[in-house]
């Protein structure tokens, strides 16, 4: 059986001169990873990119598939940092306002670094740690039921587990697909569309 490549750092950085080589390398692999893709992110280019020693690289890291985990952790982080401050902010709008809410911040969430989005959703390894997001969706699905719950008297009679499962998931795969279809669908003429469209499909099937 093979074996997974390791995809935790080895050691934290606690001094701000290997803070700096951390981000440095990290930066490095999101930059090679939309350049030349998965397959050509090596520990040598990366090192290289960084202008560090692939030493010093091996130094925090075991390997490429670590520096890439951190930079879809970093890329999440991101994300998921607009994601929370809408959902605090709908808290006491109504549903259609809050839908369009949510649908907006979730298509500029996915427009950080679309370069970088697609590259992690086309090319890097779905198994093991690398692509694990569960906690970040487990936390996206509690905080819209939870708004969901405060809402139940402008929704038909639904189990809110259910309208949460379809709720997000389309918001998500309406927002991802909008970075994976390319430039064309990120214009402002057309993601307000989307947005519009999102939003009636969402609010119509709630209420």
């Amino acid at each position: 059986m093979d074996r997974k490549a390791p995809t935790k750092p080895r050691k934290n950085a606690s001094q701000a001169r290997s803070r700096a080589t951390i981000d440095a390398l990290v930066e490095a692999t999101a930059r090679i990873l939309v350049r030349e893709g998965f397959e050509k992110a090596s520990t040598n280019r990366i090192a290289e990119v960084a202008g560090v020693s692939v030493g010093s690289l091996y130094q925090y890291f075991p390997g490429k598939e670590a520096l890439v985990a951190a930079v879809i952790d970093r890329h999440n982080e991101a994300i998921m940092g607009l994601v929370r401050t809408a959902l605090t902010e709908i808290a006491d709008l109504p549903i259609d306002k809050a839908v369009r809410k949510l649908v907006t911040v979730a298509i500029e969430a996915h427009r950080i670094n679309p370069k970088l989005h697609r590259v992690l959703a086309e090319q890097i390894p779905r198994t093991g740690q690398l692509r694990d997001v569960e906690a970040f969706n487990r936390e996206i699905q509690t905080l819209v039921r939870a708004y969901l719950e405060s809402r139940r008297k402008e929704m038909r009679k639904i189990d809110p587990g259910v309208a949460t499962f379809i709720c997000v998931s389309t918001i998500e795969a309406v927002a991802h697909n909008t970075v994976l279809h390319g430039a064309e669908m990120l214009s402002e003429k057309m993601v307000k569309v989307l947005v519009d469209e999102t939003t009636r499909l969402v609010v119509g099937y709630l209420r």
